[in-house]
Formats: C-alpha cells, sequence, structure tokens
C-alpha cells in the first residue's frame, strides 16, 4: 500500500482532484464523508455536539444543523477559536480511530490509498508516503464559493481565514497541485501526479 495524504482549503478544489484520482484507480478514505456518518442522528458525537453547542444545532429530524454550527466556530473571535478547538475536540477523536481501521485494512494491499483530509496540515501524520496540496488564490477560492456553493462572500473569507495560512500548508507537500486555470489543466496536473505515485509505489 501506498499512503497519500491529499489537503488544500476551502474552495481549492481538493474533492475534484480526489474524484479524479478515484477514476486513475485511487482507493479513497474522505474524512469528510466519515465525519458526516460519525455525526448521523443518534450518534455519540452528535450528541456531545448538542451538549457542547446548544439543542438548537439539532434540526427537527434530528440530524445536523451544520449551519448552525459554522455560525459558531467559524470566525476570528477568541470565542470562535475556542468553539473550534471544543468541536475538533469532540470529533477529530472518533475520526482518527475509523480512518487507522480504515488504513489498517488496505495495509496488506498493493493499493494507492489517499486520505483526503482537509486538516492535514494542521493534524499531521508520519505515516504517510506523500503528500499532494491543492492550491488556489484565496480571491479564487471565494469566488468560487459564491458562484458554485452559494455562499455569502463574507462568510467565504471568514472560513478561509480560520484555516491554516497557504505557505504553511504547501509547507508539507510533496506535490502541490495549483487549480487556478481551467478543468482540462487540472486533469492534466493530476496525471502527473499520479504517474509519479505510480513511480513511487514501484520503487516500493
Amino acid at each position: 500500500m501506498l499512503l497519500v495524504g491529499l489537503t488544500g482549503g476551502i474552495g481549492a478544489g481538493k474533492s475534484t482532484v480526489s474524484a479524479l484520482l478515484a477514476g486513475h484507480g485511487a482507493e479513497i478514505i474522505d474524512a469528510d464523508a466519515i465525519v458526516r456518518e460519525l455525526q448521523e442522528p443518534g450518534s455519540p458525537v452528535l450528541a456531545q455536539m448538542a451538549e457542547r453547542f446548544g439543542a438548537h444545532v439539532i434540526l427537527d429530524d434530528g440530524s445536523l444543523d451544520r449551519a448552525a454550527v459554522a455560525a459558531v466556530v467559524f470566525g476570528d473571535s477568541e470565542e470562535a477559536r475556542a468553539a473550534r478547538a471544543d468541536l475538533n475536540g469532540i470529533v477529530h477523536p472518533a475520526l482518527q480511530r475509523e480512518i487507522r481501521s480504515r488504513i489498517e485494512a488496505l495495509s496488506d494491499t498493493d493499493r494507492i490509498v489517499i486520505l483526503d483530509f482537509p486538516l492535514l496540515a494542521e493534524n499531521p501524520r508520519d505515516d504517510l508516503d506523500a503528500t499532494i496540496v491543492v492550491d488556489v488564490d484565496p480571491d479564487i477560492a471565494v469566488e468560487r464559493l459564491v458562484a458554485f456553493r452559494g455562499m455569502d462572500a463574507d462568510d467565504a473569507q471568514r472560513r478561509i481565514a480560520s484555516q491554516i495560512d497557504r505557505a504553511a500548508r504547501r509547507a508539507i507537500a510533496t506535490h502541490v497541485i495549483d487549480n487556478s486555470a481551467d478543468e482540462a489543466e487540472l486533469d492534466r496536473r493530476v496525471g502527473e501526479v499520479w504517474d509519479d505515485l505510480l513511480r513511487l509505489r514501484a520503487e516500493g
């Protein structure tokens, strides 16, 4: 198994790159998807979140009101930073246990396994054979978040500001994918990176 980290700031296009890598044959472990599973109605993680942030973060159908949580944890105030730390303290231990379980299940295979993890720079790992960072100018990220996710521009900027900065994220990279151009260029660059991962696996 070749274990590769994949990360990028919000709006960078990490999910698109993940899908392209899957198309080349990679096995994807998607941290965001795991978090959604951990936060399903009735789960221990959801109960802890309701205890910390209030019952209003649970919708009438028992599911998580993600917008209500985002309103509390995204921002640069001391209160928002403390709330974000508390949220990470609730979610991350359960997330890391599940990630570890999924990696172990693939450890004896010859797969190229992509750990798609937005907070990889904030939570570095020592078991990765390579790390891909999807990078884009923050202004472009804001434009895309407004255009494709319907976000308010100020909200998009707050979310970007709450994340680790570009230089720190790029510093952990063995491969940087610049996603500021068009889809054809992104596809070409992902293909280059995939070829390099194949080479790394072959070298063993």
